[in-house]
Order: structure tokens, then sequence, then C-alpha cells
């Protein structure tokens, strides 16, 4: 339990919780009883201190009482949350982290007697604002794909240029066979048969995907798989493309380069594009428009440009 693992800083640290602040009798006592009772790390420790301290700070502010979880009530906790969201201005994460630890405060309140109901019941978190998924801007995929090219890695060239014109997986990559390609000069589709849930989709191959897919299987090494992306060893595992994505994170700098982050490049530049989200959806293998959706959400970037466009 966490009474056994405590340091004298610790010790310190509980009863001076609310020092500074009006509260009623035993307050302080019953606070450091919950914190005996759970067995969560010194960090979390402190991080519950701080977020009771600051809430009986700004009850006894607010109320101009004393602190007592018997006077508590649900008004207060909404309150609190619009107070330090709306006048502190802190983030989602900061506001609903001192939210979790009021509930689990209250809830052992109601538990071992100290209060007959919870005032936090029914409280919800602040919903996260959801944002497009981050991708790369075109001054990264244009370096990725200079990178590249300066070093003559066909093999590289093809297997980027398919999951930046498909947004393929990992995973289509990595079971894509020689049959799942039709390319001629003027056309071109690749078969995914092993899509998630065992959903297969054939996606239109545009000319620079064409170019250089058929640039590496004119070098591909001639071996028994029919798989397409061979390494030194065979087929290319899920492994050995999340090397290459590696390798090519260390020569350019761009740090969140990763074998999805390209599947939302290709999401976000074909509904810029001109395209719809019906055709995204089937592109992407996706059943449902609302996994797909996702991509029509504005991305931080384009939330701060458009705050910079405000004039009073």
């Amino acid at each position: 339990m966490l009474s056994h693992s405590l340091s004298q800083d610790d010790e310190n640290s509980e009863h001076n919780v609310f020092k500074g602040i009006s509260i009623r009798p035993n307050q302080d006592v019953i606070f450091t009883e919950f914190l005996r009772d759970q067995d969560i790390s010194r960090h979390t420790v402190s991080a519950t201190i701080f977020d009771i301290r600051k809430f009986a700070k700004w009850f006894s502010n607010a109320n101009h009482e004393a602190w007592d979880v018997g006077r508590v009530t649900s008004r207060d906790i909404s309150d609190f949350r619009e107070y330090l969201r709306k006048e502190k201005g802190q983030a989602v994460s900061t506001v609903n982290r001192n939210l979790a630890s009021i509930k689990k405060y209250f809830k052992w309140l109601v538990g071992k007697g100290h209060i007959q109901s919870n005032p936090t019941v029914g409280i919800k978190e602040i919903r996260r604002q959801q944002l497009a998924p981050q991708g790369l801007s075109r001054p990264e995929v244009r370096k990725l794909l200079r990178e590249i090219e300066l070093r003559n890695d066909i093999r590289a060239k093809s297997i980027f240029s398919l999951m930046l014109y498909t947004g393929s997986r990992l995973s289509d990559v990595v079971n894509l066979e020689l049959s799942d390609l039709m390319i001629s000069e003027r056309s071109g589709t690749v078969h995914f048969r092993f899509g998630k849930g065992s959903k297969q989709r054939t996606v239109p191959l545009p000319l620079e995907a064409r170019r250089a897919i058929s640039a590496y299987l004119e070098v591909r090494p001639s071996v028994e798989t029919q798989r397409v992306f061979i390494g030194e060893r065979g087929a290319l595992n899920s492994r050995g493309i999340q090397a290459l994505f590696e390798k090519y994170k260390a020569l350019t700098g761009i740090e969140n380069l990763h074998s999805h982050i390209l599947r939302h490049v290709f999401s976000h530049n074909f509904l810029s594009q001109g395209g719809n989200l019906v055709q995204l959806a089937s592109i992407l293998g996706h059943e449902s428009l609302n996994t797909t959706a996702i991509y029509t959400k504005n991305s931080v970037e384009q939330l701060s440009e458009a705050v910079e466009r405000i004039v009073y």
C-alpha cells in the first residue's frame, strides 16, 4: 500500500495540502486518510494533492466559506470545471485530470461514509476537439522523395509511392503479390486481398505510382515467392518496411515519419483535390463513412491559420 512507500517529503506534503486555505476541522485528516488508502505512485500522489488543493482553494474563494467536503455540490464541480477551462485557459487534458482526481476522492468519501451522496455523479469530462490525424506537409513529402531519389533507392521509391498514391496500409504492402498488380502504359490497378476484416478492394494506380512500381519490378530479385517486395532473406515483412521508414526518418529528420502516416497524407490530398468521402472510403477499405470522416476534420495548422485571419 501507499503508506509503506511514502517518503518524508510525501509525509510533509500531506499535512501542508490545505496550508493558507480556510478549512473546516478534520478536512486535512480525512484527505490524508484517503491518500493512505490509495495504491498509487509518488508522482500520482503529488498530482492528486495538487488537484484537490486547487479545488479546495477555488471552493473557499468562490463560496466565501471554509473548505468542507460535505458542503460541495454538483454546481461547485461544474463551475470549477468551467473556471479552469474558460477563466484559467487550461488545456482540456489538465482540466480532465483535475476532474478525475476530484471524482476519485468523492467516490472514496461516499464509500467511507464521510458524505452521503456524490456530487461528481453526472459531471462529464470536457470532450476533446476531434482533429484530423496529423500528416506530412508538402515540403516534407518532397524532402522524403528527393532523399530517396538521391540514393537511387528504387525499392523504397516503389513502396513509398504505392502508399502515397493508394493510401495502403502496412499489411497491404507486405501481403501484395505480383498477380495483384495490373499495370499498363495508360492505366493500372492494385488489388489488396488481405485488408482489415478480410475485406478486399481494388484501387487505381496513377501514373507516378505505376512508373515507380514498374521500375522496381524490372530490378526485382528473381525469387520463388510471389510477394512483390523482396528483402535480403526473401519476402519483405512488416519489420523490414518499418526499418525502411526508420532509415528515412533519420536521413530526412522528419520526426513523425511512420508506416501509417502516408495513409493520412493520401487521404488529405485526395479530399482537398476534389475527391469525395464515399470515394475515399472505398479506396481506404472503410465499411463506415464515420471512420473516413476523420479526414474532413481540420488540422491544428488549419485552425491556427483561420484564427490568424481574424481582425477586430
